[in-house]
């Protein structure tokens, strides 16, 4: 049986994590875990995606972490939600690389190629996901241009020529 939402979903963005995973834990209140899944699913993705390499096992990951909180938000007592999802989601993907390619112990102490990603810092991880998104969001605008716009766009700020150097290059005239 499903529970209903005693909020309107717009509210659930002002409760604070430990509010939805307790409407979460004590209500089965669903719309609690939609709104820590938008809030925190990319970012998910984005640490995921950072260990593992693979767009679609950063995707799978994503989704098994999810599907897993379900259980785990009721069986466990979390007072602080986002440094407990990273380290959740950083264990879930170091067991994933090594069922795939198992490792001596030397890979995970301070000196070893995983101990690089440090999700202690998740704001850190959040500023590069963010980052990475408005790349993607540019290179899919830069792509959407007429190809002429497109390749002095390209000539400009990827190659760095001058206006002169481009006009030149594209045979376009400096001054429109």
């Amino acid at each position: 049986m499903k529970s209903r939402p005693s909020l309107p979903a717009s509210d659930y963005r002002r409760l604070s994590d430990e509010e939805l995973v307790y409407r979460y834990a004590h209500r089965r209140d669903e719309a609690a875990m939609t709104a820590l899944f938008e809030r925190y699913g990319h970012l998910v993705y984005g640490a995921a995606l950072h260990l593992l390499k693979d767009t679609e096992a950063a995707k799978d990951a994503m989704q098994q972490i999810f599907i897993q909180l379900l259980d785990d938000l009721v069986r466990f007592k979390i007072e602080q939600f986002k440094p407990w999802l990273f380290r959740v989601t950083r264990n879930f993907c170091l067991m994933q690389l090594l069922k795939k390619n198992p490792v001596s112990s030397a890979a995970f102490n301070e000196e070893g190629p995983l101990a690089a990603f440090d999700v202690q810092d998740e704001d850190a991880l959040h500023l590069k996901v963010e980052e990475e998104s408005r790349y993607a969001q540019l290179e899919a605008a830069v792509q959407a241009l007429p190809p002429e716009q497109r390749n002095c766009i390209q000539l400009f700020y990827l190659q760095k020529l001058t206006y002169a150097e481009v006009a030149t290059r594209t045979g376009l005239p400096l001054q429109a």
